[in-house]
């Protein structure tokens, strides 16, 4: 047990939740454009919630499928 696994970008130390969290908002704003390209966004109640929902799963679906044991 070494503690939370981490990268060095640009001679800095960061924790890989960090990457995972980044690639959920990623996700949260290509989801959110989806909705609105597909024309979703007029039908589809309590946006935020959804966009956060799938945003936070796709963080939590990459920790597990790249830190997983």
């Amino acid at each position: 047990m070494g503690g939370a696994p981490s990268y060095t970008v640009v001679g800095s130390f960061f924790p890989a939740w960090m990457f995972c969290g980044v690639f959920g908002i990623f996700v949260a704003i290509g989801a959110r454009a989806a909705f609105v390209s597909l024309g979703l966004a007029n039908v589809l109640p309590y946006q935020l919630f959804v966009c956060t929902a799938i945003g936070l799963t796709a963080a939590m679906l990459v920790w597990l499928l790249w830190f997983g044991q």
